[in-house]
């Protein structure tokens, strides 16, 4: 499976948290995802992007937060996180770029 262009507009970026990192212990890795990318688009774009096999992917929306911006206060948007769960032996190191 080759990486098509929409698979890098399904994945915006690596997130590297401490909670991440906790995950990537249980062999997850998390991503920020496009609001609008479901589970089955989600790990196409991974097994395309990495070449590794995807066991089970579960997402969540965080809401933005509130924030004063300059003393104004605004809202942070809201982001899609997606917990990808690798098949054993398959591994991906986000801390090298795409």
């Amino acid at each position: 499976m080759s990486a098509k262009p929409e698979h890098y507009d399904v994945i915006r970026k690596p997130i590297i948290t401490e909670k991440a990192t906790m995950a990537s212990e249980a062999n997850a890795v998390v991503f920020e995802v496009a609001s609008d990318a479901n589970k089955p688009q989600i790990k196409e774009a991974v097994e395309a992007l990495f070449g590794v096999k995807v066991k089970a992917v579960n997402t969540v929306i965080t809401k933005g937060k509130t924030k004063r911006f300059r003393g104004q206060p605004g809202t942070r948007s809201d982001v899609k996180k997606a917990y990808v769960t690798l098949v054993e032996g398959n591994t991906i190191d986000v801390t090298t770029g795409l």
